[in-house]
């Protein structure tokens, strides 16, 4: 969600001496380290002292750390219209808001929507004030001028693919750009939402209009009430807006090309297996499981290894292979698995077997296989 206030909870336990070695030696979590600090009360000094992080920007992240604590205290009924728009200026996503106030995503939305608390849109100045610039390359904030002004052409959103990582590469970016141009040539208005500023679908020519947005349900909502496109395409980003199309579905967004269900059925480790079955294709003995308990169960069956395969990924991510139980309960207490709503496929580990990829595409009628 952002820079703490999330409901993770990794370090509320963690000893005052872990804390401070966190702090004073680089990692990846270090700026976790430094919320939880901050949330304790650790002093601005004491926290320069032991990361060398220059205080200015300690200070900076002190402000949002007091902001999020000022909201969790005064709680969902003492947020007005100012509180809300300083907190969203202060990057608090309304799934943080949600949790620190005990309620939820869309509640703090409904409550954003009738305090009329909406984000605009600034265009992008890509001549650094030297020229007048036109690119059609946008931001959101809380600010008050909207720059974004929508057409009234017939138009469709198409979501990237966001940073490249581990079952995100640029293949899908390629995707998402002749998409792009396909739109363009059968005179259909292209936004492209991205967030990674390295791709090709975020040049400022490869669409009709850009939003440099993240790809979350909220950010993307916002746009699309801003623009009310025809349709949102989210097959051709990968992962990342694959994630997103159920709840855009279940928002009322119009989802062209494969639907969220078809999706659902593909990434659903429960529901795909359900369709092998009925369509009487092999498949290595396997379970889908929702829990430890469950996992425990099904591996009585299976025997180990096993091979452990969550839901909706791709590249292998998250996915791994367990030798005994204790490493069946370290997967299985990963937040990733259980905070997510979808169930995790449980497989006997094929020795010496060789993988074969095939890429098809179908429109329902003729299928082309790659």
């Amino acid at each position: 969600f952002g820079f703490g206030f999330d409901g993770k909870d990794e370090m509320n336990d963690l000893h005052q001496d872990d804390l401070e070695q966190g702090l004073n030696v680089p990692n990846s979590k270090r700026f976790f380290f430094l919320f939880e600090a901050m949330r304790r009360g650790m002093s601005i000094e004491r926290m320069f002292e032991l990361s060398k992080i220059d205080p200015w920007y300690l200070r900076s992240m002190q402000q949002i750390v007091d902001m999020g604590l000022d909201i969790q205290q005064q709680g969902f009924a003492g947020l007005d219209a100012d509180s809300l728009r300083t907190a969203k200026q202060y990057g608090f996503s309304d799934a943080q808001l949600g949790f620190m106030t005990g309620t939820s995503e869309d509640d703090i939305r409904q409550l954003r929507k009738e305090k009329e608390v909406l984000p605009v849109y600034k265009l992008v100045d890509t001549c650094a004030a030297e020229f007048e610039s036109y690119t059609p390359y946008y931001y959101s904030c809380y600010d008050q001028e909207n720059e974004s002004l929508p057409s009234d052409r017939k138009k469709i959103i198409i979501l990237g693919g966001g940073p490249n990582r581990i079952g995100q590469g640029i293949e899908f970016d390629y995707c998402c750009v002749h998409a792009s141009f396909a739109l363009e040539e059968i005179g259909v208005e292209s936004i492209m939402v991205n967030s990674n500023p390295e791709t090709v679908s975020t040049d400022y020519d490869t669409s009709d209009r850009l939003y440099f947005e993240p790809l979350t349900r909220e950010d993307v909502l916002n746009i699309i009430e801003l623009e009310k496109p025809d349709g949102v395409i989210v097959q051709f980003g990968g992962q990342t807006p694959l994630n997103l199309a159920v709840a855009l579905d279940k928002a009322g967004v119009r989802i062209i090309g494969t639907s969220p269900d078809a999706i659902d059925r593909a990434e659903d480790r429960k529901r795909f297996q359900q369709l092998l079955q009925k369509l009487g294709l092999k498949q290595p003995e396997n379970g889908t499981v929702s829990s430890l308990e469950e996992a425990l169960k099904k591996v009585e069956r299976i025997g180990y290894p096993v091979v452990m395969r969550p839901s909706y990924v791709l590249g292998g991510r998250d996915m791994k292979i367990v030798y005994n139980d204790q490493g069946l309960r370290e997967f299985m207490a990963r937040p990733t698995i259980k905070n997510s709503e979808h169930p995790v496929l449980l497989d006997r580990f094929l020795k010496d077997a060789v993988e074969v990829d095939v890429d098809a595409i179908s429109d329902g009628k003729m299928t082309v296989i790659a």
